[in-house]
């Protein structure tokens, strides 16, 4: 048998008797689960609160997860072998490649009065990632490394728009330097001269006035007033944005295979919309609907969320539903997925859900159900067809006879069905006899291989016609 796990089995550690289970564990007390490894688990059927305890070591030891699958094979009364699988994880994606950062050439102000201002350009680099270990960092340059303008124009240089910050280089026994923009007056600088001995940087300042007379040196010295190292912010304007319309986030682009996915199984029609909305068309006729499922929240202001539909969810978490919001959570849509890998389902089945408002775990665990009693019809027919194949062909089958080899595991009404199944194509295996008994004509595994190639046959025959009806 397979059973599904779920988060209250996870918290709690034990495994839900559904109605396909009861067979499975038919007398209530302690009974053991063995595992793929051989280790034994102790456990609890509890009949009258419809549950198994104890399964919390398993879990843990199997590092299993909901939507993983236990398989429970019956080895004898009380003693089950255990099986997992476990849903494959989604790969972690390439790290980001840091492209590094070209140094800059930027322009600072060395000294500053209130009628003359001494600029200089400087090489900065861009400041080490967080990440880095401190030794690897490379020092910033100091002041007295800058090297003065030179006295060719300005055009001259490449043109590189100056970035908005600017990392200040102050001296550690200064105060911290204000930013202030460049006014536009000019500033008419020297070419450059020699270091005085004493190591100050020297150089000639015209004033801001931009009057020639008045050019005076620098002392290389102490001066009156104490020099302190400004940095030169240039406001650039911001640039308009390249698309229109809200940005999809990376949960959203990953909701839409996955929409993708369950409308392939379940038989919709997935139509984009834009701006992260998504329709569902339910292509049924007078039976047919539609669903509009928004992937974030920003979609719900898009005009793409106004089109017409018959539902409307939102693609969220369970643990960030916004109350009073029809919400389709993400973890609901990974298991109504593995539910339609299990068995069949269809838009029919599913349109209860929709009308309800939400589909969260909860309805996915009533999704499961429906999933399991078609598990459980397809197990019984598997153990008829199974408990058969002991006959030779041509011998009578004796329905009592048969329903007490079958024991628990199929009642009289299921065998019933599934015998009246058998006489009528394309099986064909049954013949009914006077006395409520059959007669088997033909072998199980003959029947088998019978039905194989009837199938490939009209394999074959298919293939051509759906070829055809694609570009149709």
């Amino acid at each position: 048998m397979r059973y599904i796990v779920t988060r209250p089995c996870l918290q709690e550690g034990s495994l839900r008797l559904l109605k396909y289970l009861e067979s499975t564990f038919p007398n209530a007390g302690p009974a053991v689960l063995v595992d793929e490894k051989g280790e034994e688990h102790a456990v609890q059927v509890d009949l009258d609160r419809l549950r198994v305890w104890g399964l919390g070591g398993l879990y843990h030891a199997q590092h299993l997860g909901v939507n993983d699958v236990l398989i429970l094979t019956l080895l004898a009364p009380g003693r089950y072998q255990v099986e997992t699988v476990v849903k494959p994880h989604a790969p972690q994606p390439p790290p980001r490649r840091e492209v590094p950062r070209v140094p800059e050439t930027r322009r600072v102000v060395v000294s500053s009065t209130p009628h003359v201002r001494e600029v200089r350009l400087q090489e900065v680099r861009p400041e080490a990632p967080a990440t880095r270990p401190a030794e690897q960092r490379q020092p910033e340059p100091r002041p007295a490394e800058s090297r003065p303008i030179e006295s060719r124009p300005v055009e001259g240089r490449a043109a590189r728009p100056p970035e908005p910050r600017v990392t200040e280089v102050r001296p550690a026994e200064t105060r911290p330097a204000e930013v202030t923009p460049l006014r536009p007056a000019p500033v008419a600088l020297t070419p450059d001269l020699p270091a005085s001995p004493a190591g100050g940087s020297g150089g000639t300042v015209v004033p801001a006035g931009g009057n020639s007379s008045a050019v005076r040196p620098v002392a290389s010295g102490r001066s009156a007033a104490p020099l302190r190292t400004l940095d030169v912010s240039f406001e650039t304007p911001e640039r308009a944005p390249v698309a229109s319309g809200p940005v999809l986030s990376a949960a959203s682009l990953e909701a839409e295979p996955q929409l993708a996915e369950l409308a392939r199984l379940t038989g919709y029609r997935l139509e984009h919309l834009g701006g992260g909305v998504l329709r569902l068309n339910a292509e049924l006729g007078t039976h047919g609907y539609s669903v509009l499922v928004a992937t974030s929240e920003a979609a719900l202001q898009t005009p793409a969320w106004k089109e017409n539909a018959d539902y409307c969810v939102l693609l969220t978490t369970e643990d960030t539903r916004p109350a009073n919001t029809p919400c389709l959570t993400r973890e609901a849509l990974g298991a109504l997925i593995e539910h339609a890998h299990l068995a069949p389902l269809s838009p029919v089945d599913l349109r209860g859900y929709w009308k309800a408002g939400s589909i969260d775990l909860e309805s996915a665990a009533s999704v499961a159900e429906l999933v399991s009693s078609h598990l459980a019809q397809r197990g019984a027919f598997s153990f008829v067809l199974l408990t058969l194949s002991q006959q030779p062909a041509h011998s009578v089958v004796s329905v009592p006879r048969l329903a007490e080899r079958l024991g628990s595991g199929v009642n009289y009404a299921e065998l019933g069905s599934i015998l009246d199944t058998l006489t009528r194509p394309p099986f064909l295996a049954l013949t009914p006899l006077p006395g409520g008994q059959y007669l088997l004509r033909v072998g199980v595994p003959d029947l088998l291989n019978e039905l194989a190639e009837y199938a490939d046959g009209v394999r074959r025959r298919v293939r051509p016609a759906a070829r055809e009806a694609v570009p149709a």
